[in-house]
């Protein structure tokens, strides 16, 4: 006799109650539930044994539930009722016959959305009076236990942290520029792990590095309210690219590479964040099979990541061989330098101390720490006269 308990389920699918759930017998076998009636206060679901890795991909949007159920080790299938005490066993009734005859199999192409958000970042918003970030991720190596390879890890850590900025610093370019100029927006991105994984799953909680101020929780709750505006484009993989318009440059970026980290590693990536004012947890995220679609969508979307700058500033540096040039800006004396875009404009005939305007491309890499640099690529010029 196999039992179950419903308060260790894991949820997949919940609308007005648990749709479809995976949970572990007593000696560590996983099954998959789907509801099949549901009559006052007590549910039925169909039942099946599932396979570690085929349980991650039903997980990751790669397999349908459909397969999951034919799959069944042995062909065994079970039928079971819930209890209006959630605290008594559930017993699995061994069924007869072969499941496909069954009228209970599910449709082909039955996918996994994203899993239901919880309350984990809400609820450490609240006791750390703090912004809070939670993210989970289920690469391959998850199937065998709550784990995630250490670069992984690290490179996925990475990727959140620079979309996470470049959506913080998109929120504080749309203020005016009063408000821009009142604010310290020095490391208002920055966010520290301060959880390393919690049980249950494999997920990440960070809070915010600056802690508020009166004024409450500054530009980063904007930047995660972009954020959310940018994953909602996942909602249709096909018209992806007319829908990151909007968010053109770093951020665009930024999601795009995040997106071809995730299709490549063959893991989706869930999140939640909150702070203390909130209600209801904020979530978003994206299945693996989305990643791979939105990959595939975007891969001729070349502008959509590319960003562009002007500087005013007196000509001071040029070599014409690589390209390089350099200009002292008139706004605040500082120094920028860059390199020639391909197909740009030369610098021969350019007067070095003359006043020109640079037109560039800026390119962002970040390394392993997290530090960035960029680079300036000019496209076209035009001399000021002065």
């Amino acid at each position: 006799m196999i039992t179950i308990y419903f308060n260790d389920v894991d949820v997949l699918a919940y609308f007005d109650g648990v749709e479809v759930f995976s949970v572990r017998d007593s000696i560590g076998g996983h099954y998959v539930g789907m509801i099949v009636e549901r009559i006052g206060d007590v549910d039925r679901y169909l039942v099946t044994g599932v396979t570690p890795e085929r349980l991650r991909q039903l997980r990751s949007g790669v397999t349908d539930l459909r397969t999951v159920f034919l799959e069944s080790p042995g062909g065994e299938w079970y039928l079971a009722s819930t209890h209006v005490d959630p605290d008594l066993p559930i017993i699995l009734e061994r069924q007869e016959g072969s499941l496909v005859d069954s009228i209970l199999l599910p449709g082909e192409g039955f996918l996994l959305g994203d899993v239901p958000a919880d309350d984990l970042a809400l609820v450490e918003a609240r006791e750390r009076n703090n912004v809070v970030f939670e993210f989970s991720a289920d690469p391959p190596e998850s199937a065998m236990g709550h784990r995630i390879r250490a670069e992984t890890l690290a490179r996925l850590l990475l990727h959140v942290q620079t979309i996470v900025s470049h959506a913080y610093r998109r929120a504080v370019s749309d203020l005016p520029d009063q408000s821009r100029n009142a604010i310290n927006t020095r490391g208002g991105h920055l966010m520290d792990v301060v959880v390393p994984a919690t049980a249950g799953s494999f997920r990440m909680i960070l809070e915010a590095s600056n802690p508020s101020d009166m004024f409450g929780y500054g530009e980063l709750v904007k930047g995660l309210e972009r954020l959310d505006s940018v994953f909602a484009t996942a909602d249709h993989p096909e018209s992806a690219g007319d829908a990151l318009r909007q968010h053109q440059g770093h951020l665009a970026g930024s999601y795009i590479r995040l997106m071809r980290f995730l299709a490549e590693h063959r893991t989706g990536l869930r999140y939640g964040w909150a702070y203390p004012g909130l209600n209801l947890v904020r979530s978003g995220g994206v299945s693996n099979a989305v990643a791979v679609q939105l990959v595939e969508s975007l891969s001729e979307a070349t502008t959509l990541g590319t960003e562009e700058v002007t500087f005013l500033g007196t000509f001071d540096r040029f070599n014409l061989g690589p390209g390089d040039w350099g200009l002292s800006l008139l706004e605040d004396g500082s120094r920028v330098i860059g390199r020639i875009a391909q197909g740009g404009p030369s610098l021969g005939g350019l007067v070095a101390g003359g006043v020109y305007r640079f037109d560039c491309i800026e390119e962002i890499e970040t390394d392993a720490l997290g530090n960035e640099r960029r680079t300036y690529y000019l496209k076209s010029l035009q001399d000021q006269g002065v």
